[in-house]
């Protein structure tokens, strides 16, 4: 690698100018940035100091990406309209590559100069949209737009790959695509300029040993910090990065400027609001071993049907991982976590659907979020009264939210947490429980219609088996008996069957069928055991009707009728039948039938209604907790706003 020494135009003092790429040089001595051109050396102007971060990376350190090695040489600071900081740091490739890495909120994002194709030039600033897709960038997948701002060149250090102005006022817009594609679009340069790359990990650029600089003299700075209303002790978890902090001895919300503070107004917690549960500076070990501090809290509200419902929010925050969110809403929780807003699929703003990692979310509110009150500090400059559209889907356990402003989208998933989980994390006991059923609450009663319904296959599986065990149905005795004519109209006649065999243990059933036609015979029945002369006594009416009449031919009745008895004593046995019938003159012919092992399924079929009670609970459960959920909603469980809903805030074109 060419070297260039200098000196400084501005102090003299030896300066190197180690990239061949590099434009812009920051004197380490005098802070001056120096600009290569082609006459020479030139001072544009003094550069401030960085503000320090809890930063992982630092000038010098070494990765690789793409099996291609890379140095950290250069570091410029850029400041956000809306407060804070991101920084960009030039990455001087073994192979003569030049690029960009971003780190903003704990996340980072290396791109590259992405030439466009020749006559092509992008929208311009003015003319974006957001969620408008930039088919001019040619890129593997799409990239649309996800936040157009305005930022502010702000300190800057070690070699630039361009000429840097200090305090010069730039527009850009960042664009995502899926599977973690970014791109950023560069207004300060005519035509624009655009840079394509990705979201990475440290891991994933060989920095994943990298941990943040230490800075206790700036901690204590911090922490002797006062308030300029009240005169009040103030520490700040994160100094670097808060542009908002409220005062916890007079409430209030305070400008925060690299450390400076500034009085901004005296915050009123609103009428009906719930106060905070967790406090802040709690910290916990979160899913995935992540410790986050609470280092902020926000009271929220929506309002519906002229009624306004309040959640809180609790900012976490991790100098290696970033920021999260802890939400509390009617005693439920949920940890949120951003996502990529390219890796969601929705047809048009607040669509019924919403798909996300091969999941669909089903729509479940949509209305203005407003700031009713903040405690802590905070990245941005919240402000009391700061609104919002919000919509939230549902596939519980997860909830995906979209939050959209004047000059951005966010897209979140939350993913539902019980109490006795947040105790645990935080080390506490006795937080309020919860009522209702929260969005992506999960049922937890599956148990009662998945293993609670295994039973019923299991009594099928059963009662098939049990037919060979038991046997088929068998006819022990067949015959037809002839009545004589009856002596008068009440008097019966009796005769008996051929004696026959039973077996023990099998239930009996005795079927009589007589030629009746328009009439009916009574016959009363006794199986008779030979040898104990026990008798088991059943009736069997017999009869038959049928006729025509205006509406055609009918019938009513049966020639022929059973009664079935439970099992009896193996033996001989033998019937006796004795009937009346209401042509008593004429003899009666009664063909009888004796079978054993009679499967009726009664019992089957008791033994399934009993079982199905089980199941049948569980459904209802699910009913009555999927009933409740959608109760709060603005929308039906098929995405049609509900009728009982007139705040119809947004239309589906918005």
């Amino acid at each position: 690698m060419s070297v260039l020494q200098a000196n400084c135009p501005s102090c003299g003092a030896p300066i190197e100018f180690k990239a061949g790429s590099t434009l812009v040089l920051v004197c380490p001595f005098c802070r001056s940035a120096v600009a290569r051109t082609d006459r020479g050396l030139e001072d544009i102007g003094k550069v401030a100091e960085i503000v320090d971060s809890e930063s992982p990376l630092r000038l010098g350190l070494r990765g690789s990406y793409n099996g291609n090695t890379f140095e950290l040489t250069g570091r410029a600071q850029m400041k956000h309209e809306l407060g804070g900081v991101w920084d960009e740091w030039y990455a001087t490739f073994s192979n003569g590559w030049v690029g960009w890495l971003a780190e903003a909120q704990g996340r980072f994002y290396l791109t590259f100069y992405q030439p466009l194709p020749q006559g092509v030039v992008v929208p311009s600033f003015n003319d974006l949209q957001l969620g408008q897709v930039i088919s001019e960038i040619p890129s593997q997948t799409p990239l649309m737009v996800q936040e157009r701002g305005h930022g502010t060149t702000a300190a800057a250090d070690g070699e630039i790959p361009y000429k840097l102005t200090p305090g010069e006022l730039f527009a850009y817009a960042d664009l995502a695509g899926k599977n973690n594609a970014f791109a950023t679009i560069d207004y300060s340069i005519e035509p624009a300029w655009v840079f394509v790359g990705s979201q990475v990990t440290l891991a994933e650029i060989g920095l994943g040993d990298a941990k943040p600089v230490q800075r206790e003299a700036r901690s204590v700075a911090a922490a002797a910090a006062s308030c300029p209303n009240c005169g009040g002790p103030l520490s700040l978890t994160a100094p670097d990065k808060a542009e908002r902090v409220t005062c916890p001895n007079c409430d209030s919300l305070l400008d925060v400027n690299q450390g400076n503070l500034s009085y901004l107004k005296t915050l009123t917690p609103p009428v009906g609001a719930p106060d905070f549960v967790a406090p802040i500076g709690a910290s916990g070990t979160f899913p995935g071993g992540v410790e986050f501090k609470i280092i902020g809290a926000v009271a929220r509200s929506v309002t519906i049907d002229g009624m306004k419902y309040f959640w809180h929010e609790y900012l976490l925050y991790n100098p290696t991982v970033g920021f999260r969110w802890l939400v509390h809403s009617d005693n439920h929780w949920n940890f949120v976590e951003p996502v990529n807003a390219a890796d969601v699929e929705t047809k048009f703003v607040g669509d019924t659907t919403a798909i996300f990692n091969g999941r669909t979310y089903r729509i479940f509110q949509d209305a203005p979020a407003v700031v009713e009150y903040v405690k802590g500090e905070f990245y941005w400059r919240v402000e009391q009264g700061e609104t919002v559209r919000a919509i939230d889907y549902i596939d519980p356990p997860l909830m995906l939210s979209q939050e959209i402003s004047g000059n951005e989208i966010n897209w979140s998933a939350g993913t539902y947490m019980p109490n006795d989980q947040i105790e645990k994390i935080f080390g506490i006991t006795g937080l309020p429980k919860p009522w209702g059923v929260a969005p992506n609450q999960p049922f937890t009663g599956r148990f009662y219609y998945t293993w609670g319904a295994l039973p019923l296959p299991l009594l099928l599986v059963v009662a098939v088996f049990m037919i060979p065990i038991a046997g088929l149905t068998k006819t022990v005795e067949n015959e037809q008996i002839t009545l004589p004519p009856l002596q008068n109209a009440t008097t019966p006649q009796t005769a008996f069957s051929q004696p026959f065999e039973l077996k023990a243990n099998r239930n009996v059933r005795i079927t009589a069928s007589a030629q009746v036609d328009n009439s009916w015979a009574d016959l009363d029945i006794d199986l008779i055991n030979d040898q104990s002369q026990e008798v088991e006594s059943v009736n069997i009416p017999v009869e038959y009707y049928s006729g025509s009449d205006e509406d055609g031919p009918w019938t009513e009745g049966d020639k022929a009728s059973d009664a079935t008895l439970s099992s009896l004593p193996g033996g001989k046995y033998q019937l006796k039948i004795e009937g009346t019938w209401e042509k008593w003159q004429t003899p009666m012919p009664v063909q009888v039938k004796v079978e054993q092992a009679v499967n009726r399924g009664v019992n089957f079929l008791c033994a399934f209604i009993v079982l199905l009670l089980v199941p049948v609970f569980g459904f209802f459960r699910k009913f009555s907790f999927e009933s409740s959920r959608w109760r709060d909603s603005m929308f039906t469980a098929s995405g049609a706003r509900n009728s009982s809903d007139d705040s119809s805030v947004y239309s589906s074109d918005d």
